[in-house]
């Protein structure tokens, strides 16, 4: 089992730097239709939306390696909250080279045509996100019951981030950005699939 999660890890974080590793600088072009992003487009709406959606995932990740001395999701923590921060750190810095805020205007995924969806319950802000019940409960358990619930949490958080990255393949006109995006699908696709096995593994469904 080992040895099969280093191979995934390495073929993700793989695709996550030939999709997605990227400069801010690149971004700071032009869009395909002229001009920089306006503050109600899609490439300004995916950034500020993922990077909310991101830093729950950074939250998660740290908290179960403070909860499991399981080295296999210890590193799979280690390397979904490295990806994620550094890519937040590219998502908040286009908003900057933009000129744009970080806080929306609107609701979150107005974007992508949801900002009529009904409220999150409990801090759950977007599709996929935990509620405030979901992490407190995660900070109290330990061992394998961590493990568990942070691979459940953590794929239902991909889910809904891939769904929010190919809003941005199929919308954003920065074309950085939708590279950018297109490597955050393949790569927590390939991770969703990683913890599928990994819940298997541990008797758990996902």
């Amino acid at each position: 089992m080992r040895r099969r999660t280093n191979w995934i890890v390495g073929g993700v974080v793989a695709a996550v730097v030939a999709g997605g590793g990227i400069t801010a600088a690149v971004a700071s072009t032009d869009s395909d239709s002229g001009g920089l992003p306006a503050t109600s487009s899609a490439d300004a709406g995916f950034a500020r939306d993922m990077a909310v959606h991101h830093q729950q995932a950074v939250e998660m990740s740290y908290i179960v390696r403070d909860r499991t001395d399981d080295e296999d999701v210890r590193r799979l923590a280690y390397d979904i909250a490295q990806t994620q921060a550094n890519q937040r750190g590219m998502l908040l810095g286009w908003l900057d080279l933009w000129e744009l805020p970080k806080v929306p205007e609107g609701a979150p995924m107005e974007w992508m045509g949801m900002g009529d969806m009904p409220p999150g319950k409990d801090g759950a802000l977007m599709p996929g996100m935990a509620t405030g019940a979901e992490l407190k409960r995660l900070g109290e358990l330990s061992g394998k019951k961590a493990e568990i619930l942070y691979l459940q949490l953590m794929t239902r958080h991909h889910r809904g981030g891939v769904h929010m990255a190919q809003g941005c393949v199929d919308r954003c006109e920065v074309s950085a950005e939708r590279r950018l995006a297109r490597g955050m699908v393949e790569s927590q696709e390939s991770e969703i699939e990683l913890m599928s096995s990994m819940l298997r593994a541990r008797g758990a469904k996902r």
